[in-house]
């Protein structure tokens, strides 16, 4: 069990470390060798764990979106109320302009090759899966609770959601200016309101 730990820790560092060395200098960039020094090991260790460069890059897109949205669901499931699961959904989303930065810098990156690799998309379409019931949870209780449109159908509406987080997210990287996070974290709630007819 102790080993299985600690196994599971490497695999933990060597995977960070690849998220960092993907956010300070790209995809193209990155090697086995790279992410090995990120890791403060030598290559031969992170080949023990993984066979390629490939291999760590499609577990890291795994894991980063499966922890991103246990910790969005995790927040929308502490509020009651659908514009409170809602505000919380967005502020789980616009975490910090140090940790958008890195997440964004690295997403933007898997997902310039998704359209050529079936696994990068297919890892997407299950993050994206998965906040889209997110997004159909605060929707439905939105219209119970007589606040958004009955008109709105979930199918077509809980995606636009997610699309408008991670827009205003990807608008506010490409200014490179923190100060304007929160401006677009108010202006991302704001447009998301208008769009479920408040």
């Amino acid at each position: 069990m102790v080993r299985y730990k600690k196994s599971e820790e490497k695999r933990k560092q060597i995977l960070f470390a690849a998220f960092q060395a993907l956010s300070e200098l790209g995809y193209d960039s990155v090697t086995l060798q790279v992410i090995a020094d990120h890791a403060k090991v030598s290559k031969g260790v992170v080949h023990y764990y993984f066979e390629s460069k490939e291999a760590v890059l499609v577990e890291l897109l795994e894991w980063l979106t499966a922890k991103i949205f246990e910790k969005e669901f995790a927040a929308v499931q502490e509020q009651t109320t659908a514009t409170g699961k809602l505000q919380a959904y967005i502020n789980s989303a616009f975490v910090s302009p140090e940790k958008n930065r890195a997440f964004y810098r690295v997403y933007l990156d898997f997902l310039a090759k998704a359209s050529r690799n079936s696994v990068y998309r297919e890892i997407n379409q299950r993050f994206y899966d998965n906040c889209t019931s997110i997004s159909t949870e605060v929707l439905l209780l939105g219209q119970q609770e007589g606040i958004f449109s009955l008109n709105l159908a979930a199918e077509q509406t809980a995606p636009i959601i997610r699309a408008i987080i991670d827009g205003c997210l990807v608008q506010w990287l490409m200014t490179d200016k923190d100060e304007l996070h929160a401006g677009f974290k108010e202006s991302c709630y704001v447009t998301i309101m208008k769009v479920l007819g408040v």
